[in-house]
């Protein structure tokens, strides 16, 4: 299994755009993707951090799913950070 983990720093006050943004329109396509595995999102409102994980069966439907972070690049104060694992347990 493999992981692509995106460390965004939010706009002031984008936070609840993004997690509505995530839920409403991230979630369902990587739903519809090949391999996919499951999603989260990490918030800490506090700072304006965000973490998105995406988890998939091959690293060919990891990086098949790579589109979504252009849908908030207007709400982030920085160029997200992106990177990808191999799972190497999990529970």
């Amino acid at each position: 299994m493999h992981a692509r983990v995106v460390t965004v720093q939010m706009k002031p006050g984008a936070m609840d755009e993004l997690i509505s943004m995530f839920r409403d329109s991230i979630v369902p396509a990587a739903k519809a993707q090949k391999g996919r595995k499951g999603t989260l999102l990490l918030v800490d409102r506090g700072t304006g951090k965000a973490m998105g994980i995406g988890l998939w069966e091959t690293e060919a439907d990891m990086k098949a799913s790579e589109s979504h972070v252009a849908k908030v690049a207007s709400l982030l104060a920085a160029p997200a950070v992106t990177e990808r694992f191999e799972v190497a347990v999990q529970d």
